[in-house]
């Protein structure tokens, strides 16, 4: 029998109980537990099999409750906040003193946002507590950008996955932290360097950090098909790399003409990045389960919305 349903009802009871469901948002589908209970957030950790030094990102319905979880909000937080949310924008501050370490992974720090989804958005509204929810899958594979994504991981661990349909948006929200009262971008994502910079000016970029980081994403390893992986900006160079492989190639916006592909997903014929984005992981999905010895993924333009996937392409590859 299947977990997915869209009854909000069930989904209440079960966190009010202290238990865990996958929830949609605009970016990738949450593993959502009640903040305040520290059996569910363990579970979060145990079901994702996620290292408890990687921290979780709190999601609120709106922006008037961020002082109930932070206690600094530097002005070009706000206004960031005040452009973005709901949408695809997560914020690291200074937190509350009641906001649980495991959380925070001990850090004075806490990840919230507020995400863009209509059916997650009347959850939060319902219930009195925020949710903590980082990607529903287990540690470091492909996010899940649909439902069925999410049962097949987690069928025999999850009560209830809320169908929201396919994600907007496709990948994790960016990620941005300050320091001395400046935005630093801590992870690339949904939401564009260029559309941040636009609203608050020049951001430096520090999305890399094994030991201890400072927000989820940073890790070097991530995103990762089990299927090995190699990003490339020449496919049919690197084609001729594998002659008796049977390869599954993801390109941007053009299909590679050899007879040594088994198959080929274009992420956006017409070069609309928002289109590629929201296919990424769903097509890497596919074609992690069709039995390929390899994947070859093109890497993208360097510009929007293709940085960030490039990042996760990079994260996801076994030659990165």
């Amino acid at each position: 029998m299947s977990i997915i349903s869209k009854d909000i009802q069930k989904a209440i009871a079960l966190l009010s109980n202290e238990e865990l469901v996958a929830i949609p948002t605009e970016t990738v589908y949450g593993l959502a537990g009640n903040i305040f209970s520290e059996k569910a957030i363990k579970s979060i950790f145990e079901t994702k099999k996620r290292p408890f030094f990687n921290p979780l990102i709190v999601h609120l319905s709106s922006v008037d409750e961020l002082e109930t979880i932070v206690s600094e909000v530097p002005e070009k937080a706000r206004i960031l906040a005040n452009a973005f949310w709901p949408g695809s924008l997560t914020l690291v501050l200074k937190k509350q003193k009641n906001i649980p370490n495991i959380i925070t992974a001990g850090k004075d720090t806490v990840a919230v946002r507020v995400p863009n989804h209509p059916v997650t958005l009347e959850l939060l509204r319902k219930l009195p507590f925020p949710l903590a929810a980082p990607s529903a899958n287990p540690f470091n594979q492909i996010s899940p950008t649909k439902p069925e994504h999410v049962e097949r991981y987690f069928k025999n661990e999850l009560k209830l996955v809320l169908d929201g349909g396919s994600c907007k948006n496709g990948i994790e929200s960016t990620i941005i932290g300050f320091e001395n009262g400046e935005p630093i971008i801590y992870r690339l994502g949904a939401l564009a360097l260029e559309d941040i910079e636009a609203v608050v000016g020049k951001v430096a970029v520090k999305n890399k950090k094994e030991e201890n980081p400072d927000a989820p994403g940073m890790l070097d390893k991530h995103y990762s098909p089990s299927t090995f992986t190699v990003l490339t900006s020449d496919i049919t160079s690197e084609i001729k790399k594998y002659p008796t492989k049977k390869i599954g190639v993801l390109a941007y916006n053009s299909s590679f003409t050899s007879d040594e592909i088994f198959t080929e997903i274009i992420l956006s014929k017409t070069s609309n990045l928002h289109e590629a984005a929201s296919k990424l992981y769903d097509s890497l999905h596919e074609l992690d389960h069709l039995n390929l010895d390899i994947i070859i993924a093109e890497k993208l333009p360097e510009i929007g919305l293709g940085k960030s996937m490039n990042d996760r392409l990079q994260r996801a590859a076994f030659n990165n």
